[in-house]
């Protein structure tokens, strides 16, 4: 028998006598044991999840799971953008929402303003200055810059052991807090009353009246009848969401815990009560979106699941609360709402998020479809909308981002019934990182990196339709193509390296939606097979930023789209220092692939002189054709070894031997792709020298092919010798017949 606690506590004589054990988190909630072995055991609390096999003595820890439970969710102003939320018994994070790394990992993120419960809001002007609550009624003030944190209480009335009627202003668990959208100085809190603050909390202003029923019989202690538990995480009678209208300043709702909507249209002077008819009376109002472009408008998300009614309730206003609309068509009567917010690009677009997942609406909440994809069925607590992107909270499974909107804000009813669309994606940022196919499980996905183009089909195809993707530049001229097959892709003569990329970048053709990432870069210097080499690449520049074309084709059908790459905001270089970088690396590239298609070159002529020369070898008449061949083949050695180290067979083989001219060339793909910078004056000279050396090896090459192979190609014709001879056949045997 088991008891969960703060510690959990085991009974092996049927509760006679109980032993407590730790585990690595409190507040446990369930407790799972398998029927057919109680040692194999699985433990639920307010940190997740973790699982024993020897009957509770080990556990596992969080590492192997994203198991976060967020209240809600923020972003910031900085590049790339973080995102801020508290979780449950653990702290408050902030995240950025991609990095220069393959993945967004532990080192990425760090704890900020507030406590496990908190709304957070950052100042609009400083992404370093960030506030945040927690129970209490506890606000602070932190510094990222300095490492300072302040104390910022509305009023720092310690609440603990008191009912809420005792209070002067009520400040539940996840009491809200909000930048005003017109003035970046003017930050709001509430309580049962509407607070603001436009000196960082030095003073504070109660802008309200008390905003909620106020009713006595529910302002009582919390907890008994044996003990109580006043702590101010379970006061009642507050305000639970709040927002102002981003399109007309001083137009600000609120919504209570307790069913209440008010609404000013004064800055705080007058308020209104704005109630939904039908709208239960205790129904909790759990969030409040202003319209992003509509003045007078406001859609609202409530709950009532704590009295044991799981509907959803959602409503919409488009006059200043005076009417108001349901708009829960499409979502089930079990998916109880926490969320809606409307989308500022794309007018009737809404998103909602309920206890078992995601919704969206394309005609402003009159039907609702899900919009899952592969979002694990969790509750979404908070959802927000960045930069077409968006964010949601959810209660057990961290945060999960929809990183790109777009095609959505494009998505209509012709759209969806064209044979093949192509969307217009995106402006991209010209930034490092790329997204894993592997993580670790408390790993973040990055972004993909580069440009996410969208396209759809009516139907699938394979690979009996042609289907090509051109990615263009402003001229017009193709930059790269790819395909859903590889046939007559990438030219002749592929390496496997080669091949093996051009198969890694095939195109999916999925009935519906498909998306395919450019990464940015150009082709790849050709390669031949068995390339090694020690600190350089044959990578292609990444494009500059600038205006380019996206080509789709369907079998005889084309679309085409133009799209933004955009530099990254942090860095200083101007348009003709990444112009000059991407010149130099293309001289590079080509001239690497000028170097390698000369060797596989040579290796064709050697394979050719030994098909010749070999049954030559013997034959008098052809002694001169042996020697000719000979001396070619030690010419074109010479070269060969010039241009690349071909006693590497290995990648540690550079070690103990030294590596030649394409590698050295190789080797300022890596250096003078490094950050956004035109290249050094050293890089521009060793290039210059290394080149000339690689150039002569090339005029050498070129000389044999123009004067030592006519000259062994005549010599052959002269001779009229037979370059293919067999043995003479051994003699029949007699037949015993």
């Amino acid at each position: 028998m088991y008891v969960l606690n703060v510690s959990y506590h085991k009974s092996k004589d049927g509760g006679r006598t109980f032993q407590a054990y730790d585990a690595p988190h409190g507040d446990h909630h369930d407790l799972w044991i398998a029927p057919e072995n109680p040692n194999r055991m699985v433990m639920a609390d307010d940190g997740g999840a973790q699982v024993s096999t020897d009957g509770g003595l080990n556990w596992t820890t969080y590492h192997n799971q994203p198991t976060g439970q967020f209240y809600r969710v923020v972003t910031d102003n900085h590049f790339p953008y973080r995102i801020y939320g508290a979780q449950q018994d653990n702290s408050t994070v902030r995240i950025p929402h991609r990095t220069a790394g393959r993945s967004i990992e532990e080192r990425d993120w760090e704890p900020t303003a507030g406590g496990e419960s908190a709304h957070i809001a950052v100042d609009p002007l400083n992404p370093d200055i960030v506030y945040g609550g927690s129970y209490d009624g506890y606000l602070s003030r932190v510094d990222h810059d300095t490492r300072q944190e302040r104390a910022i209480d509305v009023w720092p009335d310690n609440p603990m052991g008191h009912g809420a009627e005792g209070m002067k202003y009520r400040f539940q668990w996840n009491f809200p807090l909000l930048f005003s959208p017109h003035d970046p100085k003017r930050l709001y809190s509430g309580s049962n009353h509407l607070h603001v603050t436009t000196n960082e909390g030095q003073s504070w202003q109660v802008i309200s009246p008390d905003l909620t029923r106020n009713d006595p019989k529910t302002l009582g202690p919390s907890g008994g009848p044996i003990t109580k538990d006043n702590t101010a995480v379970e006061y009642y009678g507050t305000i639970f969401a709040l927002a102002e209208s981003p399109v007309e300043a001083g137009v600000i709702w609120t919504g209570s815990d307790d069913g209440l909507l008010h609404l000013t249209r004064d800055q705080g002077k007058t308020w209104t009560k704005v109630q939904p008819k039908g709208l239960p009376e205790w129904i909790q109002i759990n969030s409040i979106d202003a319209h992003p472009t509509a003045k007078g408008a406001a859609y609202v998300a409530a709950t009532m699941y704590k009295s044991g009614d799981f509907r959803p309730y959602l409503y919409k206003t488009m006059d200043y609360g005076k009417t108001w609309t349901k708009i829960t068509t499409g979502i089930p009567d079990t998916h109880f709402t926490r969320v809606v917010r409307a989308d500022p690009k794309r007018a009737g677009l809404l998103y909602a998020g309920t206890e078992y997942g995601l919704y969206v609406s394309f005609n402003d909440g009159q039907q609702w479809q899900p919009l899952q994809l592969n979002l694990p069925p969790t509750p979404i607590t908070d959802l927000t909308i960045k930069n077409d992107n968006l964010i949601a909270a959810t209660q057990g499974r961290g945060f999960w981002l929809l990183d790109d909107l777009t095609p959505l804000h494009q998505l209509s009813a012709p759209v969806a019934a064209s044979k093949f669309h192509l969307y217009t994606p995106a402006p991209s940022y010209r930034m490092e990182g790329r997204g894993s196919a592997t993580i670790s499980p408390t790993a973040g996905q990055n972004h993909p990196g580069g440009v996410l183009l969208y396209y759809s089909f009516a139907q699938k195809h394979d690979s009996t339709s042609t289907v090509k993707l051109d990615i263009l530049d402003a001229r017009g001229q193709v930059i790269r193509t790819f395909a859903n097959t590889d046939k007559d892709l990438g030219g002749k003569n592929l390496t496997k390296a080669e091949k093996a990329k051009i198969k890694r970048e095939l195109l999916p053709t999925r009935r519906g939606m498909n998306r395919f990432v450019w990464d940015l870069s150009y082709p790849d210097a050709r390669q031949f097979e068995g390339l090694i080499l020690w600190g350089g690449g044959t990578q292609g520049p990444r494009a500059v930023p600038g205006t380019y074309k996206a080509r789709l084709t369907l079998n005889q059908q084309t679309q085409e789209t133009t799209f933004t790459v955009l530099p990254d905001p942090r860095s200083k270089a101007t348009p003709q220092d990444l112009q000059a970088q991407f010149d130099f690396l293309q001289d590079v590239q080509q001239k690497l692939t000028e170097t390698h298609e000369a060797i596989r070159d040579i290796r064709t002529l050697r394979g050719q002189l030994n098909t010749i020369t070999g049954p030559l070898k013997d034959q008098a008449p052809a002694k001169d054709i042996v020697e000719s061949a000979s001396a070619i083949d030690k010419k074109i050695t010479q070269i060969e070894e010039a241009l690349y180290q071909t006693k590497n067979k290995s990648g540690q083989d550079p070690l103990n031997f030294p590596i030649r001219l394409n590698n050295k060339l190789a080797n300022l793909v890596g250096q003078a792709s490094t950050g956004d910078y035109r290249p050094t004056e050293q890089a521009v000279g060793f290039k210059k020298e290394v080149t000339e050396q690689i150039n002569q090896q090339l005029g050498q090459f070129k000389m044999i092919r123009e004067q030592d192979l006519p000259a062994l190609n005549k010599l052959i014709r002269d001779k009229n010798v037979d370059a293919i001879t067999l043995p003479p056949a051994a003699p029949t045997a007699p037949s015993s017949l």
